[in-house]
């Protein structure tokens, strides 16, 4: 996923990335990442004159934890990605320049390396709480059961911490 900066721009190369990668690595060690697919890749690169356009969506599936009773989720994410690049400027900057500027990812040296972004990309669309379903009932915050498999026995009850000593005189 590499392309010569210069001869994109120059030619107005037109080029279709159609491809996986393997992003295992991105998640070794997380705890909130059970396992991984393949990140499909499916961009359009498109040279025009003095930038470069890359549009197109990124694809995985995931098995993620309940963010309530941490059973496995699987998740098919689809992520639209659209980013354009240019050479930095070495001319004098005024400040209505610099906002349009700011639209741009300016890349240094000769070629231009799509990997980080998709990469980037991916890390910032993972889902933040995944559910298992919407009406899981999550964990006891007592014992630990799943509610969803089996209600405990535990005492839920609520005792305002103000009034815990005013409980004790009522009892028999």
């Amino acid at each position: 996923m590499q392309f010569h900066i210069q001869e994109t721009m120059s030619k107005g190369l037109k080029t279709t990335i159609d491809e996986q990668l393997d992003v295992s690595d991105l998640f070794k060690g997380r705890q909130d990442v059970y396992r991984t697919g393949p990140l499909h890749v499916s961009l359009q690169v498109t040279g025009h004159e003095g930038f470069i356009e890359v549009d197109g969506k990124l694809a995985i599936d995931l098995e993620l934890p309940c963010s309530r009773c941490l059973e496995p989720v699987k998740d098919h994410t689809v992520i639209p990605f659209s980013e354009v690049f240019k050479r930095p400027s070495t001319e004098e900057r005024d400040e209505d320049m610099e906002e349009e500027e700011n639209d741009f990812i300016e890349v240094n040296g000769e070629s231009l390396d799509l990997k980080p972004y998709v990469e980037e990309a991916l890390q910032l669309f993972m889902p933040f709480a995944p559910l298992c379903s919407n009406d899981c009932k999550g964990l006891c915050q007592t014992c630990g059961q799943n509610l969803n498999e089996h209600k405990c026995s535990c005492s839920n009850e609520k005792i305002d911490v103000r009034f815990a000593a005013l409980k004790d005189l009522f009892k028999e």
